[in-house]
């Protein structure tokens, strides 16, 4: 789920590059059809936790909302190997986003323990949804710009995870949401403002998903497999809520002294982009060593 979440932005950042480098020199009329219609299976599950949490199906809701990532994370690298990538599919993916992972997990919310709290109920659900409407469009606005080994504030389809898990575990453990409306009213909104905070999330970029491992870690993989599929509720529900509170621990030991431009803001504190800027440098440097070595031992 986590390296679901590292190439879900990577995807859309490579079908919106793709399309703005190679312009056709006449319009298409048309649109690929297999990564959009992913697209729209996502957002039809993103659209059927809606209908189901108004129907009190709220365990329904919450898986719809992590079938949907899967979607989202299948369009993207569909779109990369059939060389599909177009500005309209990179468009539409990001409209799917906002409603599987900005309405439909507010709303969900909000019927699930919040509709009994009269404003606080729906203004901390309308705080999730700007939240994630903010966090999307500020990511389209800094492709290709901002440091890809962090994510500048909880993505969407983690923090829907932090919100789709608790209402699935609570389901599961037969808990009225409306008694713990208060709390789940602060998950909600805490959720919502890390979204657009400067909190940095690790991307997870920087693993080697393609090298080869030890056998021990097969097995382990296995191991993981049978305790999600025995508890998919308690564990999803720790490990998105650890994933959203690592951003401040992440943030914090990263800085000699925190900030309001670390928490909020346009992040325009030299540490940050210092600290960027010297591990662009180093990478660059290994790679021409490595070059270096290569052409001697060719030579040789």
């Amino acid at each position: 789920m986590i390296n679901y979440i590292a190439n879900q932005e990577d995807d859309l950042y490579i079908r919106r590059m793709s399309s703005n480098q190679s312009p056709s020199p006449t319009p298409s009329r048309g649109i690929y059809l297999l990564p959009n219609l992913l697209t729209t299976a996502g957002l039809f599950s993103g659209f059927f936790a809606v209908v189901s949490s108004m129907n009190g199906h709220f365990e329904s809701a919450a898986v719809a909302i992590f079938i949907a990532m899967i979607f989202d994370g299948l369009d993207g690298r569909v779109a990369r190997m059939t060389n599909t990538q177009s500005e309209f599919g990179a468009e539409y993916d990001s409209m799917a986003d906002m409603v599987s992972f900005g309405i439909a997990p507010g709303l969900v919310a909000y019927n699930w323990a919040l509709s009994g709290m009269g404003k606080f109920g729906w203004l901390a659900a309308f705080v999730f949804v700007a939240g994630a409407a903010l966090r999307l469009a500020r990511f389209n606005t800094q492709v290709g710009v901002a440091d890809k080994r962090y994510f500048q504030g909880l993505a969407s389809p983690a923090a829907a995870g932090v919100i789709a898990s608790l209402v699935w575990a609570g389901t599961e453990y037969e808990i009225t949401g409306q008694d713990f409306g208060f709390v789940m009213g602060l998950i909600t909104i805490i959720t919502g403002l890390l979204m657009v905070s400067n909190f940095r999330y690790n991307s997870f970029k920087e693993v080697d998903w393609k090298g080869k491992v030890n056998f021990i870690v097969v097995l382990l993989i296995v191991l993981v497999f049978v305790i999600v599929a025995s508890s998919p509720a308690e564990l999803l529900t720790v490990i998105f809520v650890l994933y959203a509170a690592s951003g401040p621990i992440t943030t914090i030991r990263s800085v000699k002294k925190l900030k309001l431009e670390h928490v909020v803001g346009d992040d325009q504190d030299a540490e940050f982009k210092q600290e960027a800027f010297k591990t662009s440098n180093s990478e660059n440097a290994k790679k021409a060593n490595e070059n270096v070595d290569s052409d001697v031992k060719d030579k040789d």
